[in-house]
């Protein structure tokens, strides 16, 4: 017997109902609706045509850092700032602190159909592991509605901050799951890729930068990257966030950028509204917003996914956890306003930020986990351009949040 079943629901790429099916918190049935043997459950939901979706994966995003607006004695107005000012704060943060605001967004998280979530945990000699050791307990802690990847990253710089590298192994013999990188925080570029790259061969862990925040077009630590990432044989193991020099480069050269970024196979995290509020600052006329060129990257078949990054702090004074507010952010920004471009944003969200953060048996197949978060809404489009706030999410088939939205509001219309 299944212990749950949905009936007519419209998944991707399918034009017919399906009925799906979960036995032990994994896909075990899946047959078009209305179909002649169907088997018993436990529970039985009516989808009514709304499209199912596998869980979405928040590929980028900082927990411990988020809602400092009311500590804020100002605005950053650069990125420059906006880091000096966390670190300012950074020494007032406590245990307890850390995880309320944390789990603040988490929740937020799960409410909005996130069930992967992979966050940049800050490891420095102002924090220590404190908000390592943090993270690392909330991931115990809510690991049956979430699964959390944590990267150890260093915000301050590896040799800018003496003592981060070895707060850093530490924290990746403790359970770190990712090695971080920054690539504009330390002046010896090619020391700070060694590190990272040693300390990720050290631990057998894929790594993640934070790599070319910049509209300056010399800025192309990515090109490094990707060098390194063949000659180690780490295709396919190496993400970077940001990236957006490489919009200001000559189009020219920046296709032969992302030739070797593809030839890398790297995966490309865009952060349009950390990007798009601090990137592009400098210029007095024909004013630049930095943004990745994410059109060029897609076109050349680059794994490209996007990511809400940071919440209500000097970095970026917006935002909530949800991934479709981001993935609409980048609609408009990045001129994808398409049906075909929705389904585009959606897959971002989804199966390529799994591929990404290297999550097996994802998807809505046979044998994959529960993963899943169900729309009323019948198409991506439909639910990428409403947002809908009514969502009901599975982690492992069994049902962790589910919002209604109701209004008493009564509206005339007179001819």
């Amino acid at each position: 017997m299944l212990d749950l079943l949905l009936t007519q629901v419209r998944l991707q790429n399918e034009t017919r109902l399906m009925d799906i099916g979960v036995r032990q918190g994994k896909i075990e049935y899946l047959a078009p609706s209305g179909s002649e043997f169907v088997p018993e459950a436990q529970l039985i939901e009516l989808a009514a045509g709304g499209m199912l979706l596998p869980g979405f994966v928040e590929p980028h995003i900082h927990l411990e850092k988020s809602y400092l607006l009311s500590r804020m004695a100002q605005e950053a107005a650069s990125l420059s700032e906006a880091i000096r000012m966390t670190a300012d704060m950074k020494h007032d943060f406590t245990p307890a602190d850390m995880e309320l605001r944390s789990l603040a967004v988490i929740r937020e998280a799960i409410r909005s159909g996130v069930t992967h979530m992979r966050c940049h945990v800050e490891v420095d000699p102002i924090l220590g592991l404190t908000a390592f050791e943090a993270v690392l307990e909330l991931k115990e802690k809510v690991k049956h509605a979430l699964d959390i990847q944590i990267v150890v990253f260093p915000q301050e710089g590896i040799f800018k901050s003496p003592g981060t590298a070895e707060l850093m192994d530490e924290a990746m013999r403790s359970g770190g799951d990712v090695v971080g990188g920054i690539t504009y925080q330390d002046d010896d570029l090619e020391a700070h890729l060694q590190y990272v790259f040693e300390l990720a061969e050290k631990y057998g862990k894929p790594i993640d930068f934070h790599a070319d925040f910049s509209d300056n077009p010399e800025q192309l630590a990515i090109v490094k990257i990707a060098d390194r990432t063949i000659a180690a044989g780490m295709q396919g193991l190496v993400s970077a966030g940001h990236v957006t020099s490489l919009g200001s480069l000559e189009r020219r050269q920046a296709e032969v950028v992302t030739d070797l970024i593809k030839e890398a196979d790297l995966h490309i995290m865009t952060l349009p509204a950390t990007d798009l509020f601090i990137g592009g600052r400098g210029d007095q006329e024909k004013q630049r917003r930095g943004l990745t060129p994410v059109g060029m990257l897609l076109e050349k078949g680059v794994n490209v996914v996007v990511g809400v990054n940071n919440i209500r702090n000097p970095f970026t004074p917006f935002g909530k956890a949800d991934p479709l507010e981001i993935a609409w952010l980048l609609a408009i920004t990045a001129y994808m306003g398409g049906e075909g471009d929705a389904r585009q944003l959606i897959k971002m969200l989804t199966e390529g930020a799994a591929r990404a953060l290297g999550i097996k048996s994802y998807g809505l197949q046979l044998g994959s986990e529960a993963d899943m978060v169900l729309f009323a809404e019948p198409s991506e489009r439909d639910i990428l351009l409403g947002k809908p706030e009514h969502r009901t999410v599975w982690k492992r088939g069994v049902k962790v949040a589910e919002t209604h939205v109701t209004s008493s509001l009564q509206v005339f219309l007179q001819a």
